[in-house]
């Protein structure tokens, strides 16, 4: 799906939260976080993809959803 497609599912009211490996984001953002290996977390993404924030916490990424007027949805 185009990413213009993804920006206009859930009329940008819509959140994607999903369970992360620090060595994932390390990966795909060498020298960008200063992570631990091996730390299991949270993104929090837009419905295009963009990150919104990063945390060891689901419920610390929910209140983040929410105080943005946006709907948590889980991706597995």
């Amino acid at each position: 799906m185009p990413d213009a497609a993804f920006r206009q599912l859930g009329g940008g009211s819509v959140a994607y939260l999903r369970r992360v490996s620090s060595d994932d984001v390390i990966a795909a953002h060498p020298g960008y976080l200063d992570l631990r290996p091996g730390m299991k977390l949270w993104a929090l993404h837009s419905a295009d993809g963009q990150p919104i924030m990063l945390t060891d916490s689901r419920e610390a990424a929910i209140a983040n959803a929410a105080e943005a007027d946006l709907t948590p949805m889980m991706v597995h």
